[in-house]
């Protein structure tokens, strides 16, 4: 698997590092595991910067109606997501996805700044 994560229940704060290719499997692994801990409504650092993706669009597509059901059910916490330049426009499709939740999301190019401003949303 190429996705790791760190869910700490004391911060509210979800920590998600890509690291070479992650599939829809391994996004589908992630969202079983945030929702068996209860994280959903956590904040949430997807840090992208060394992962990739060959997931196409019916991948995308199928995850995109998982977020919706999801987003329907429980509140969703912000999210910051760290990607690189030559992945923006994969991203913007799906954050385009994700838009109907009602949570702050942002897109950042480093993992300091997006952490920051996770951190000035901590309750």
């Amino acid at each position: 698997m190429s996705l790791d994560w760190t869910i700490d229940a004391e911060a509210h704060l979800v920590v998600i590092v890509a690291d070479g290719d992650f599939t829809r499997g391994d996004m589908e692994t992630l969202l079983d595991d945030l929702a068996s801990s209860g994280a959903m409504a956590y904040r949430k650092l997807f840090d992208g910067s060394r992962g990739d993706t060959s997931m196409g669009a019916e991948d995308l597509l199928m995850l995109g109606v998982r977020f919706r059901a999801i987003h329907a059910q429980e509140r969703m916490g912000p999210l910051a997501v760290v990607v690189p330049d030559h992945r923006a426009e994969l991203v913007a499709r799906v954050l385009g996805i994700l838009a109907v939740a009602d949570r702050p999301m942002r897109v950042f190019r480093a993992p300091a700044l997006a952490r920051r401003w996770l951190e000035s949303l901590a309750k």
